[in-house]
């Protein structure tokens, strides 16, 4: 006996793809309102105080395949709800500083605007991951006003050197090269990376300090030789440094 198939529902489909753009839509949203925040806040700052503490800023949505990678690590019902609630990664914002002074300070900032709820804090710069990963991690919420509702969306906000993001970028290549599985003595030397760019950021902020003495007492000393690129510097650390074997 041949099943008849049942009609399909236009109405349901045309609602559960509403559902879905929607959802969508609100962290692209949520990413473009805190984005705008960091904007003015690195306008700000460069106005008040003739420095800019932001060297450069990324933002990503993650793709459906990471999603539903993530959807079943965690064991998660399949549904936008459940997502929604349990993955405060979707959207992510990465802010680039050149000093782990200017880390705490962006931080602070963020965290004093009103309308965004800090959900938790990880100070992974304070306390490194065992690998030698260097970052500070805040998760937030942000409102976002639909045509008809409010959304508080989760959003993964991201702070690092220089330097610590030049490592992460390393690891991840290497971490994904090896898929997944890192060689013991290339984990090693990753570590010892890893210890030589806190040593590298606390040269740099030293050496920032200095620079701003030396301004201080004279402003009309050239101090331009003094400035240097840490991206540079780490690229030559790296060099001196077999990860090929």
């Amino acid at each position: 006996m041949k099943l008849q198939q049942q009609p399909i529902n236009t109405e349901t489909l045309d609602e559960l793809r509403l559902k879905i753009t929607r959802f969508g839509l609100a962290y692209q949203f949520a990413l473009e309102e805190i984005s705008t925040k960091v904007n003015i806040l690195k306008e700000e700052f460069r106005l008040v105080h003739d420095y800019n503490p932001i060297e450069h800023v990324n933002t990503r949505v993650k793709s459906i395949e990471s999603l539903l990678k993530k959807v079943q690590k965690k064991n998660l019902p399949l549904s936008l709800e459940a997502i929604q609630e349990n993955i405060k990664d979707i959207a992510g914002i990465r802010i680039i500083c050149s000093f782990e002074s200017d880390i705490y300070r962006v931080s602070e900032m963020i965290q004093a605007q009103s309308d965004i709820e800090v959900v938790e804090v990880k100070d992974y710069i304070q306390h490194p991951k065992p690998n030698g990963y260097q970052s500070l991690h805040i998760v937030m919420k942000i409102p976002v006003f639909m045509s008809d509702r409010k959304i508080d969306v989760y959003v993964e906000m991201q702070i690092r050197t220089i330097a610590m993001d030049f490592w992460a970028s390393l690891e991840h290549k290497i971490y994904y090269k090896y898929n997944k599985q890192i060689p013991e003595y290339l984990s090693r030397q990753l570590k010892e990376a890893a210890d030589m760019v806190a040593e590298l950021d606390r040269k740099m902020e030293q050496i920032n300090m200095e620079i701003n003495i030396l301004k201080e007492n004279d402003p009309a000393q050239p101090t331009d030789q003094l400035i240097f690129n840490p991206r540079d510097l780490m690229e030559q650390m790296m060099e001196n440094m077999d990860i090929t074997d």
